[in-house]
């Protein structure tokens, strides 16, 4: 199996999240953690209705980052199978992961077999 394809695949991917947690927080220097920040208008004064807004835009961006950051984390997860060598097998079988669920699914850490028997 030709690995640099799906290398690829998940840099760009990766690349592509880490710009959309970008845009929604900030990665904490000291943790590597990303953490939301409040969107929109910083002004010092408000009313309760807007701080109500602000509290539900935060959780709003707060959930769409624990989304990302575990998608990073399966992408990156990817790429050190790929480093290490282990690229492509099922984590539960032990057996190759298809090309074809690679393609659609560059991190995919199951085989369809598995997949095939849990449903």
């Amino acid at each position: 199996m030709n690995t640099e394809i799906y290398k690829t695949k998940l840099e760009e991917e990766k690349k592509l999240l880490e710009q959309e947690l970008s845009s929604l927080g900030k990665l904490d220097s000291d943790t590597g953690e990303w953490e939301a920040t409040p969107g929109g208008d910083e002004s010092t004064q408000s009313d309760t209705n807007d701080l109500a807004d602000k509290a539900e835009n935060y959780e709003e961006r707060s959930s769409t980052m624990r989304v990302l950051v575990a998608r990073l984390s399966d992408i990156n997860h990817a790429l050190a199978k790929i480093e290490n060598g282990t690229y492509g097998i099922c984590e539960v079988s032990g057996k190759p992961i298809s090309e074809a669920r690679l393609m659609a699914n560059p991190s995919a850490r199951t085989s369809e077999e598995f997949m095939e028997s849990v449903n």
